[in-house]
């Protein structure tokens, strides 16, 4: 490999290093708080919450990486333009393989690692996420114990303890049931507890009240001194694991089990879900070659409408975009199945086109300049924004 090419080699993967680490953490950021809940609902521990925090990560680093990827070549390469190294290059007589090729390297090794993460990390990881979430929900003894919040056992059902008394018992038991359609409960007791009886969970109100609400209106109460709720089918329909064609090894979506039920009711999901797997890990080298032929060639600064970074994320955000609804629409329907090897086929031999001819793929002239003048909008009102805010500061200070 020539000088140049490591050169080029090695600020790529520099810059993409870089942003990988910056994307990465902020998608899993909005994915881990998006699960807070969760766990703070069920009283799981922190130690947990960061496991199922960590297992998120190889769901979303095959979506991270070809981003994380395009950002970094056309980055790299729009500051070479601008320093004139590219001008220099092609000056030397050096072919545009010299760009290209350490480029389709690095995208080459970025397609394998998404391709190893996704088929061989987040299945094993998605199936222990699973694991966690139904443990969680099925705690529902750590769940009702928590004092002062109303905590959600089931859809319509939610309980609520008052406090927790010395001897073990749960005082000021509130339980609203809304399940039965048009119909009403809400209980209260003054004292109760969970019990273990026959292997079932119980929760035991003692001392307390039931009003039903019946669909005309009516309001009945009638006082109880012991009634006895079942938690144990809440809690043994929390723990039950469903697996879905995500969550399958590759060798197990070419063989399903036939007695699957996810597969009986929807076997084009595990058809779909393989020609997902392997189109999958081709974004990072389709995103690589629409950002050489954006930013690979040596021109002037007066030729470009718009910085090569915006144009081919901007190319890249709707390609990616038609991939997913194209595996979307193949999971129940067939008919789309080549159209998801076709999306990034097609945009490869779209973008390899333009880098063979030498042009250079931009935007049409009228997108072009709208983000142009939002850019230019957006970069007025932050340093309008930035001198009102150093005015204020510089007045506080005096």
């Amino acid at each position: 490999m020539k000088v140049v090419e490591r050169y080029i080699m090695r600020r790529t993967f520099e810059m993409f290093m870089a942003a990988l680490l910056w994307t990465l953490a902020i998608v899993w950021t909005t994915q881990v708080l998006a699960r807070i809940d969760l766990v703070t609902d069920s009283g799981q521990s922190a130690l947990t919450f960061f496991e199922i925090a960590t297992l998120i990560l190889p769901s979303i680093i095959p979506i991270v990486v070809p981003f994380a990827l395009i950002i970094a070549v056309a980055q790299t390469l729009s500051t070479m333009n601008s320093d004139s190294e590219l001008v220099v290059i092609s000056a030397a007589g050096s072919s545009r393989s010299t760009i290209t090729r350490p480029i389709i390297i690095i995208a080459a090794l970025a397609s394998l690692f998404s391709f190893a993460v996704d088929n061989g990390v987040d299945p094993y990881a998605r199936e222990r996420g699973r694991e966690l979430v139904a443990a969680a929900r099925a705690d529902l003894l750590s769940l009702v114990i928590q004092e002062g919040t109303f905590r959600k056992v089931d859809d319509g059902l939610f309980v609520q303890v008052g406090e927790r008394l010395p001897d073990g018992r749960l005082g000021g038991i509130f339980v609203a049931d809304s399940r039965q359609k048009d119909v009403d409960l809400v209980y209260y007791a003054k004292k109760g507890a969970v019990v273990q009886q026959d292997g079932k969970s119980m929760l035991i109100m003692n001392d307390g009240v039931v009003h039903r609400k019946t669909p005309a209106g009516d309001v009945s109460v009638i006082r109880f001194t012991s009634y006895a709720f079942d938690l144990s089918a809440f809690s043994a329909a929390a723990s039950e694991v469903t697996m879905y064609p995500k969550d399958r090894t590759l060798p197990y979506l070419f063989k399903p089990n036939p007695n699957d039920k996810v597969y009986q009711n929807s076997p084009q999901q595990f058809r779909a879900e393989i020609h997902r797997r392997f189109t999958e890990s081709f974004y990072a080298l389709v995103f690589a070659l629409i950002a050489l032929a954006v930013a690979g060639d040596a021109r002037s600064h007066r030729e470009s409408r718009i910085h090569p970074l915006m144009t081919a994320v901007t190319i890249a955000l709707f390609v990616r975009w038609l991939g997913f609804f194209v595996t979307q629409q193949a999971q129940s329907n067939p008919l789309f199945s080549p159209l998801v090897y076709a999306v990034p086929l097609v945009t490869s031999l779209v973008a390899i086109g333009f880098i063979r001819s030498n042009r250079t793929m931009e935007l049409p002239i009228t997108w072009a300049e709208r983000l142009s003048d939002f850019a230019s909008q957006s970069g007025d009102r932050m340093s309008v924004f930035w001198l009102r805010l150093k005015g204020r500061l510089a007045g506080g200070s005096a």
